[in-house]
């Protein structure tokens, strides 16, 4: 199928070129065309359907999603810190609850691996709302930011307290009409492509097992 073909494609390219932090203009854009032909063969043009938690119907976008690639400037400039490394990142999709997971390492650690790992995972909770006739669009509110130590020096620090703060809600505002969204590109039961709001830029995501660091 056209479709299997051309994701094979795109994954050979996000492998090569480190998720998009190590791409050139001519990798994005190869990718972006791959991306513009993967939109028009989506076959889930229903990709919000059962996101807001509230209905009985499957949801396609349900589960651990894993970014293999990224074009969104917000994420690509914490390629340029200059002390953490971005390791793996994730979405995971518990209706109504959307997680954003960033594991970040020390950078020399990922220069010198036989150093004793250090890992700190930053996970920013969001509320996903679906839109009034917009079966493709996802409405988010965000929720909360928490910073919690995974591996200090090798040992395991998951009873280190967490650091995080939660944003304040505004009365009466939600993510059925709120600035906060993302278009669903593509959609199949292992990869999943979205364009977010602003600041823009999309991402190309796979299905993942779990988000263990």
């Amino acid at each position: 199928p056209e479709a299997e073909v051309l994701k094979s494609k795109l994954l050979n390219l996000c492998a090569s070129y480190d998720r998009g932090y190590g791409s050139t203009p001519s990798a994005r854009r190869r990718v972006d065309d791959i991306v513009t032909e993967l939109t028009d063969l989506n076959p889930t043009m229903d990709g919000a359907r059962g996101i807001d938690g509230t209905g009985t119907a499957s949801v396609p976008l349900e589960g651990i999603w894993r970014m293999v690639w990224t074009a969104a400037f917000d994420v690509l400039s914490l390629g340029a810190n200059p002390l953490l490394a971005c390791a793996a990142i994730y979405q995971k999709i518990d209706p109504p609850t959307a997680v954003n997971i960033i594991d970040l390492v020390p950078r020399i650690q990922s220069l010198l691996p036989g150093l004793p790992p250090n890992v700190l995972r930053a996970e920013v909770t969001t509320t996903a709302y679906s839109r009034v006739n917009m079966p493709g669009r996802v409405g988010l509110v965000f929720n909360s930011v928490k910073l919690q130590p995974i591996e200090v020096m090798g040992m395991e620090a998951g009873a280190l307290p967490p650091v995080g703060v939660n944003f304040p809600q505004i009365p009466g505002a939600d993510g059925s009409s709120g600035p906060g969204y993302f278009d669903i590109l593509y959609l199949d039961e292992d990869m999943l492509i979205y364009k977010q709001s602003d600041p823009g830029g999309y991402f190309v995501l796979t299905k993942a097992d779990d988000c263990d660091p």
